[in-house]
């Protein structure tokens, strides 16, 4: 364990905190909704006291983990989106999946996002979106609840089981009054994912969203992401759009050398049986 000279420690509420601890604190203050912040704002945040934000910010800002605006205020500088590119789950993951999300948005003109799993959260990586594409919620590097959006509902069915059992003790946040919040049947949806292979998250997360998500695997065959498929819900048609989810997803599967995307069965067949599933109830609103 790392060690600091005496005088990067200080009394009284730091005294038991590491240089490290507080360096994280202060950039841990800044989210999506206070992505700017004053000095004064940090320090408050971050319970730190404000002469050592000051220095502390000050060696953020030199190294670039920070930017110092005009404004006097702060934000999230590009050395921290240089080093997060980085990270095994964000930049080699979203180099293989952009091209198959491009043409999955070509096919579709419409919200294609690509999620992995951290703890019991999901964030998004990457996200394509066109200008009369529903709106959503997400957005990339941001994270979501895991039970709600049909790429987090995907992930979480493929969770370690005590990731599962720490989400279906709850709470459960709702979103909507679609949102799933009833343990039993959130354990009933994730086998229900497993078993059929991708996941439906219908406005779940906004009254006017649909979502078709589907695994992403990696070489050992384990889920390592989810690709999702974001929709009006008035346009929606799963047997439609699952056979593009599916299919892109073994496509970008397989590129990452997942041995069971070799030999998977074909998307198609599972559309013309979701398409005669369609026929026999025809009057059934999507």
């Amino acid at each position: 364990m790392a060690t600091f000279p005496t005088g990067d420690r200080v009394t009284g509420r730091e005294g038991r905190r590491t240089v490290g601890s507080r360096l994280l604190a202060l950039l841990d203050v800044f989210t999506a909704d206070q992505p700017q912040l004053m000095l004064s704002e940090i320090s408050r945040l971050a319970d730190v006291p404000l002469s050592t934000a000051h220095r502390l910010v000050g060696e953020l800002t030199a190294w670039g983990a920070l930017e110092r605006g005009v404004d006097g205020k702060y934000r999230i500088g590009l050395k921290l989106w240089e080093l997060g590119s980085l990270a095994p789950q964000g930049l080699p993951l979203r180099e293989v999946a952009l091209p198959l999300m491009e043409d999955l948005y070509e096919a579709t003109h419409e919200n294609v996002q690509l999620s992995v799993r951290e703890g019991s959260s999901v964030i998004f990586v990457e996200r394509l979106a066109g200008r009369g594409a529903v709106p959503v919620l997400t957005r990339v590097g941001g994270r979501f609840a895991i039970h709600a959006t049909g790429g987090g509902l995907v992930l979480l069915a493929h969770a370690p089981p005590e990731i599962q059992e720490q989400v279906l003790a709850g709470p459960l946040q709702r979103f909507t009054p679609m949102t799933i919040t009833n343990s039993a049947e959130l354990r009933r949806v994730l086998a229900e994912i497993r078993l059929k292979g991708y996941a439906l998250s219908d406005r779940q997360v906004t009254d006017d969203a649909f979502s078709v998500a589907a695994p992403v695997r990696g070489k050992k065959d384990e889920v390592v992401a989810a690709l999702s498929l974001v929709v009006a819900y008035d346009n929606a048609v799963p047997a439609h759009l699952v056979p593009l989810v599916l299919s892109t997803a073994r496509s970008i599967s397989r590129l990452l050398g997942a041995p069971g995307s070799q030999h998977s069965k074909d998307a198609r067949s599972l559309g013309n049986r979701m398409n005669a599933d369609e026929r026999r109830r025809p009057t059934r609103r999507r």
